[in-house]
Formats: C-alpha cells, structure tokens, sequence
C-alpha cells in the first residue's frame, strides 16, 4: 500500500471521478513515476509517497503530464533561486510577511470536499521595504507546506480571494510583465494545484491595467476563472459563502490574527523542511536534449535581479 493519508470519503470520490484517481493502481502509478525519475539525471526531486501523489493527482493520472509538472516544478526553482531559495522563516523580512498574515490559507471548506480558499492582502506590506519577490517567496513557502498537508487543496483546488484594500501603485509597479509572466508559468505549469477561481476586492485606479497583462498569460481555461467585485461583498458571497470569512468580512472563521498566529507556529515548524529543499531541483548540464534556462522558460536573459531593479 502506498503510504499517503487516506482521504475523506468525499474527497476520495472527487478524486475518483475528477482526477481518474484508482486506488488500487496508485502503487504502480507512483512506481512508474520513480522509474521515470531514475532515468531522469537531470532531477533531483523528494520522492516520497505523499509528494509524488500531488503531481499524479495534478496531472489527473495522466503520467506524462504528472512527469511534465514535477520535471517544470523543480526546474523553475532552479531558475528563480531570488524567488525560490533560501526561504527561512526566521530571516527578518520573511518573518515580518509571515506576521503581516498577506497570504492566508482559510481554515473552513465550503463542504467536506470543497477546494481551500486563500486570502491574499498585499496592501498590509509595504512595497518599499518587502520586494514582491520575497513576497512572493513567503507564499511559495505556505504553499509547499500546503501541498503537504492539505488533501482539500490537492484534490479540489484553491480559491484565491485578492483584498487590494490599500494596495498603492507602489505595489503594483513590482508588477513588470516579466514579473507575471513568471508568477503565471509558476502557477499554471509549474504547479500541481489547480485554480478553481480568484475574486479581487477593494480593487484601485491602476488596477485593470496589471489584471488585463496578468490575463493575457494565462489560459483561456483560467481567464474564466477570474472576478471582479470591486468593494461589493454581496457579489462575492454569491461565490463563496460569508461564514467562511473571517470576522474582519462579516464571517464566522474567527479574527485574522488567529489564523495568523497559528500560520506562524506552523511555517517556523518546517524551518528544517525548507532548508531541506536547497538539495533538490535541476541540474540542466545533465538534462538530456535542450537545457531550460531563463531565456527559454521566460523570454529573456539574465536574473530576476537585474530585470527588476534598475
């Protein structure tokens, strides 16, 4: 048997008939994909049960596509190491946007088999202090700790609620196309969690022009996947039901500083997990045919560094 929590009967039958997922043929599956990573030099991935299953179940059980995910996941990491690498939560600026509470998974599923809904504020950071880059690294971290723990995310996806109360034009300045090209590449081919929908609240002047960009990335699939609420609440209740909120949105999942509080404890927890992680991703000297690079996965030359902060 492979050794992977069991799933809630309602997430096992969403597995069942969303993901083509066949408990009796999830050994052979995670075998296949081993095989696969040992003949994969170029690779160096975790390869425990629980990790491969969310790249099987993110590629619905197609194997090709679970190998696509995994082989994109690590050789993105490797490309975006100012975005992806030494991620401490205890390093002062990670720990002050892990405080701030600027991405916060939501306690409560709408139904046993509901996806996760995330709250993201980045209007409570301040652009000039914390670069979206080590925002963004902050969030990477919560959702690696995520596709660990949380079989709701992995089996029925994400809903990503964007409060922009108090975003500036300072935040979105950060926003350079080259920016979203690669937080749209992260999210779409390089993740095995899938978007169920985003909602933006409390959207300000300047907005449309950095959503119209961001959507001109994506698929057409996830395009469709988009709202926007501006400040009225009631519209987003229609989607996603008030009590899931908390107190702060008129719901019932208790104050913001307690899901925090409890995000703290738990990120600081795997200080060891993400110091773990430095060993893992590509090595593209070893990959056989054409390595990936910056140039090749983004459209351009050169590190995040020297394109963002000139």
């Amino acid at each position: 048997m492979p050794n992977i929590r069991p799933l809630s009967p309602e997430l096992a039958k969403k597995a069942r008939e969303e993901l083509n997922e066949v408990p009796e043929r999830i050994d052979s599956d995670l075998a296949a994909l081993r095989t696969w990573l040992a003949k994969s030099p170029h690779i160096k991935s975790r390869d425990d049960d629980q990790f491969l299953v969310t790249f099987l179940r993110g590629g619905k059980y197609s194997l090709e596509r679970a190998k696509e995910k995994l082989d994109m996941f690590y050789t993105v990491r490797s490309a975006l190491p100012e975005m992806l690498k030494n991620r401490d939560p205890f390093e002062e600026n990670m720990a002050a946007i892990l405080r701030s509470g600027m991405f916060l998974p939501l306690p409560q599923t709408e139904t046993p088999d509901g996806p996760r809904i995330v709250l993201v504020r980045p209007g409570v950071i301040d652009p000039n202090k914390y670069p979206m880059q080590q925002v963004f690294k902050l969030q990477s971290m919560i959702i690696d700790i995520m596709m660990k723990e949380d079989d709701n995310l992995c089996v029925a996806g994400q809903v990503a609620i964007g409060d922009l109360e108090n975003a500036t034009m300072a935040h979105f300045m950060q926003f350079s196309p080259t920016f979203m090209k690669k937080m749209t590449l992260l999210s779409q081919e390089a993740s095995p969690l899938r978007l169920k929908g985003a909602h933006h609240l409390h959207t300000p002047p300047g907005f449309e022009t950095i959503f119209n960009i961001f959507k001109g990335f994506m698929n057409e699939k996830n395009r469709s996947r988009l709202f926007v609420h501006g400040s009225n609440m009631e519209a987003l209740y229609k989607y996603i039901p008030k009590r899931l909120l908390p107190e702060e949105y008129g719901g019932e999942a208790g104050p913001i500083q307690a899901i925090v509080d409890t995000w703290v404890k738990k990120v600081e927890s795997y200080r060891d997990y993400f110091k773990e992680e430095e060993q893992f991703g590509t090595d593209e000297k070893k990959r056989v045919g054409k390595p990936k690079n910056a140039e090749s996965l983004f459209g351009f030359e050169g590190s995040f560094r020297q394109l963002e902060v000139d």
